[in-house]
């Protein structure tokens, strides 16, 4: 049976997605009082129905109806809107005052900490008090994102206060992201949702979590919510840092053409447009665009997305479908060693390894519906997602021997699921209460998960080859009570559990040399010595067969993760937020059953990891109004990791780091003083170590390895490419004539590159101007990134790296390997409306 096909033969795949479409199908379906055309639009105006009991109350309700007709408030608005309706204000105190009717029952906002009912056009500069369920969650929109200067789509994170993207490689590839003291490398604890759809990616043949998010277009993303910590019960694995969600755009208010060209063959052409079809809007979208960068070998990069999006919103239902493209290929120069910059070996955007680089395609298509009664409101979604990767790199150099390092990832992948949320509001004993049943389930089946060893991407040897299914689930329920007007609660407890079945196909032993034979005669003469030292693995059937029945297998786990939050106030305009909370990653499936590592020799410790490693975190938080149109955070926060187990796919083996801890500040500020005037400042300090391992010596003033020689990596208590410091801050300015500009500061640095904290990276300094005009029909645009010319690096690492091939294998030299930013280069646009 082809492995394409056991996709059909998935059970829980089949139970799952049937739950989630018949629950989502019976509350739509058979909902109650979805006929009327006079439904409120609150569960607290829901309550103010029931409570109606005299003519005051009635009128009440029926201001409240007319006060968000679609005449009023867009369909999206009247179903997102937490406010209270038009008549109510609140006062100095914070409090809300009917005007017409004081003696009129006060309707209340529930649902605070779902911040998918903040209105979209405000994003930071909305007043977020009594909104959230915690200092560190907020929302961002489209008000942000289009006169902010940006060089890659995954700088939106960057948005996120203290959130960090950086780039190793080519800009085809996942960005590194960097949160909270973690290096998230592509996205293990930080998880990224696009319309419904969770991006991160199990088991991936690159890294665990791989989040790849550059088939967003900026330009149409709606909004951007986001929360940190760990917790909220409706995000489950990877999330522990925190989450977003992006949201695409349902209409545009005018189509545009959008053409950009730069420094360094720099080509991208963006267009969009929607239209009025049948009882909802479709919007559709394209983009195209090309780049070489400032490299010595050119990128040659080809980025293609598209987007169909049809929407319908109702007054009490409404659906989206999605259907989304996208295909990237590019060449890559990898980072490399300070050692062979500084002998002038290689120029600073050099390569080793000219034909690194690789190709990527998703294709995705979803659909989410919600409806809401009287005193409910439900949201389902369901999504099929096929992804592929071919990726090409080289991050040693020469250590393996003269042939170099390079290496070949691959994979195909199907993946689907879906989740659904049902929320009912209620009173007990006369306190306002909102009670959210939720489940999600997510399968993925990964085929062809490939490592090999290559050279100018010619295949060399087989080290792992899997088939993966991997099947996720979870369910939650969520509390919050409103003990008075200034305190209430919300307590939640999820439950998890994760299925995971490897099956393994191939190893160094299965192939051995045979794509060395294959060659001609002048391509092999390199590896005959190599073969006849046993460098190159020659090919065994028995041990190959040996290897591979004892890497497969089945592995499960399940987790209850608790979750509690506390919210005081506001007083002085200022709210108080105690939160705690515990949850998880996933690890790769292939770390799970590993037994016998490539090279023939037992896993031990670092075999047969746990599916999931728990976490567990608080934080202490303020939000503030107290000066007039500045929105300020504070949150002093704690995250523990059971373990962390990384999986390198880079070399087929799992590498087990221990307990960590981290902890630190953050303090974000949002100024709009006027219309045309936009100020923000926002602060974060991480630190953190490794629990259980020795403490590096700084009694002689330099570090002292504490349990092995000082010329190899250290076993310190360090958390490399902890990031201890992020400062974002900037200034924009909208004048009235159309005119605008922006000028933003992009810092990070205090980063340990080893656990002996010998080596650091050197701190990081962006600054990048933005300048433009917009009228009705048109737009100019002109970006200047890296206006200051900074060198530094945009990521490093400590670790052995051999610049200059050997005779044959060698250790290298331990040390700085680096990624540099990209230089100062100017972009400019022109946005066509129409």
């Amino acid at each position: 049976m082809s492995s394409y096909d056991t996709i059909f033969k998935k059970k829980q795949l089949i139970i799952g997605l049937g739950v989630i479409l018949g629950c989502s199908s019976v509350e739509l379906h058979a909902a109650p009082g979805l006929e009327s055309t006079a439904q409120v639009t609150s569960s607290d105006q829901a309550k103010v129905v029931k409570k109606a009991k005299n003519k005051k109350s009635a009128k009440l309700i029926k201001q409240t109806q007319q006060a968000t007709t679609p005449s009023q408030t867009s369909p999206a608005l009247q179903e997102q809107q937490p406010t209270a309706p038009a008549q109510v204000k609140p006062t100095n105190s914070g409090k809300q005052v009917e005007e017409s009717d004081p003696d009129a029952p006060v309707i209340k906002t529930l649902k605070v900490e779902e911040l998918g009912e903040i209105s979209v056009k405000a994003g930071r500069s909305k007043n977020l008090l009594g909104q959230t369920g915690s200092a560190s969650q907020g929302v961002i929109s489209q008000e942000q994102i289009q006169f902010r200067a940006s060089s890659r789509p995954g700088e939106l994170v960057e948005l996120i206060p203290g959130m960090i993207a950086t780039q190793h490689s080519g800009s085809g590839k996942a960005n590194q992201y960097f949160l909270r003291g973690y290096n998230l490398d592509h996205g293990t604890d930080f998880t990224t949702i696009v319309d419904g759809i969770p991006m991160n990616m199990p088991s991936h043949a690159h890294g665990q979590g791989y989040m790849d998010l550059n088939s967003l277009i900026p330009e149409l993303v709606d909004k951007i919510e986001y929360g940190k910590g760990p917790y909220y019960a409706e995000i489950g694995d990877f999330s522990s840092a925190g989450f977003n969600k992006m949201t695409t755009t349902k209409t545009l208010p005018q189509g545009f053409l959008k053409f950009t060209g730069g420094e360094f063959d720099f080509y991208r052409t963006v267009a969009a447009n929607s239209s009025k079809l049948g009882d909802g809007n479709l919007l559709y979208g394209a983009e195209f665009q090309t780049y070489n960068g400032a490299w010595a070998v050119p990128e040659n990069g080809h980025k293609y997305n598209g987007i169909l999006r049809y929407t319908q919103d109702h007054d009490n239902w409404g659906v989206a479908v999605n259907a989304k493209a996208y295909s990237n290929a590019w060449t890559a120069t990898n980072q490399i060693a300070q050692t062979a910059i500084d002998s002038g070996q290689l120029g600073l955007y050099g390569s080793l390894s000219p034909s690194d680089g690789g190709n990527t395609n998703r294709y995705s298509f979803s659909t989410n519906v919600w409806n809401k009664g009287q005193d409910w409101k439900n949201d389902a979604n369901v999504y099929a997602v096929y992804y592929d990767l071919n990726l090409y790199s080289n991050f040693s150099g020469y250590t393996s021997g003269p042939w170099g390092d390079q290496m070949n990832q691959r994979e195909h992948r199907v993946q689907v699921g879906g989740n659904e949320e049902l929320t009912h509001y209620d009173q007990l004993f006369g306190l306002d209460m909102d009670n959210t049943y939720g489940m999600s389930f997510r399968h993925d089946e990964i085929m062809g998960l490939g490592l090999y060893n290559t050279v100018n991407r010619q295949l060399l040897n087989t080290i792992s080859l899997d088939n993966v299914s991997e099947s996720t689930g979870g369910l939650y329920f969520k509390n919050q009570i409103h003990w008075n007007e200034k305190f209430r609660t919300i307590q939640a407890l999820r439950a998890d559990f994760i299925t995971m079945q490897v099956e393994a196909l191939a190893n160094p032993f299965t192939t051995g040399n045979a794509a060395i034979a294959q060659m001609d005669a002048s391509s092999t003469s390199a590896y005959s010595s190599a073969v006849s030292a046993g460098e190159i693995t020659l090919a065994n059937a028995t041990t190959s067969a040996a290897i591979n029945a004892a890497n497969s297998g089945y592995r499960s786990k399940e987790m209850i993760s608790p979750k509690f939050s506390a919210i005081l106030g506001p007083w002085y305009n200022t709210e108080y937020f105690l939160n705690a909370g515990s949850g998880y990653h996933s690890n790769d499936a292939r770390g799970t059953t590993l037994q016998i590592t490539p090279d023939g020799n037992a896993a031990g410790s670092s075999g047969m990891v746990t599916p999931m490693a728990w976490q567990r975190g608080g934080e202490i938080g303020a939000r503030s109004n107290i000066i007039p149109n500045l929105n300020s955070t504070l949150a002093l926060w704690w995250l523990q990791s059971s373990q962390e187990l990384v999986f390198a796919g880079d070399e087929g083996a799992t590498n087990v780091n221990g307990k960590s801890e981290r902890y630190g500040l953050e303090f974000t500020n949002y100024y709009k003083p006027t219309d045309w005037l936009t100020l923000d400042f926002d602060l974060a300090k991480s630190y953190g170590h490794f629990v259980n391992t020795p403490q590096t010596d700084y009694s002689n003033g330099t570090p002292s390895c504490p349990t092995a020689s000082a010329t190899a990596a250290c076993t310190g208590n360090y958390i490399p490419n902890l990031v201890g410091t992020v400062i974002a801050a900037g200034i924009q300015v909208v004048a009235p004539n159309g005119m605008y500009g922006s000028l933003r500061l992009r810092h990070f640095g205090d980063s340990p590159l080893d656990s002996n904290g010998t080596f650091w990276t050197s701190n990081v300094d962006i600054l990048n101007l933005g300048l433009g005009y917009k009228q009705k029909n048109y737009k100019l645009d002109f970006n200047i990134f890296n206006l200051l010319g900074e060198t530094t690096s945009d990521i490093a690492y400590a670790y052995n790296y051999a610049s200059t091939a050997g005779a044959g294998a060698q250790t290298g030299t331990f040390g700085i390997v680096r990624h540099p930013v990209e230089p100062r280069m100017a972009r400019a646009g022109i946005t066509i409306y129409f």
